[in-house]
């Protein structure tokens, strides 16, 4: 029964990505360095740090990648430029922890601060400062329903304020 849980809660994300970058235009480079961090942030956050272990070279390779190719139209190309470079020092930074085999803890700090890097490119780095629904994840909303989950199961109210 868990693990339908599971595959439904990744049809559902995948779904939900799909449609959060739908009107990001042809930045594939934004898409593929996501698909990447997705694959590895999510884990992390659960204690999983095996995705980041294996895939920081090429988290850090699609993040070069990225700040390399040209920045559409709806972006701010100075603070992008910017926030694109903190992106990708903060993944070598974690790609060289991981080749040091860092400990766990530290791993999940970096890969922690390149996730909140890449949010500041697709929802702050919009011209005029726009913020478009959608445009990464809701990790706030994700809280509050394991709150709520763990509030079921022990019977007890939560307050998420």
């Amino acid at each position: 029964m868990n693990s339908i849980k599971k595959i439904t809660l990744a049809l559902v994300a995948f779904l939900f990505v799909q449609t959060a970058f739908a009107d990001k235009g042809n930045w594939a480079e934004l898409k593929r360095f996501h698909s990447v961090m997705s694959k590895t942030f999510h884990p992390a956050e659960e204690g999983n740090l095996q995705p980041v272990k294996d895939s920081a070279a090429t988290l850090l390779a699609k993040a070069k990648v990225w700040q390399a190719s040209a920045i559409p139209a709806d972006y701010n190309k100075e603070e992008t430029t910017k926030t694109l470079a903190l992106l990708v020092a903060k993944c070598e930074d974690l790609n060289a922890a991981v080749m040091a085999n860092k400990s766990d803890a530290d791993l999940k700090k970096l890969i922690t601060e390149a996730h909140e890097i890449f949010h500041q490119i697709v929802e702050k780095c919009r011209v005029n400062g726009e913020h478009h629904e959608g445009d990464g994840h809701d990790h706030d909303k994700k809280s509050e329903k394991k709150t709520e989950i763990k509030s079921e199961k022990t019977g007890k109210k939560k307050s998420n304020s």
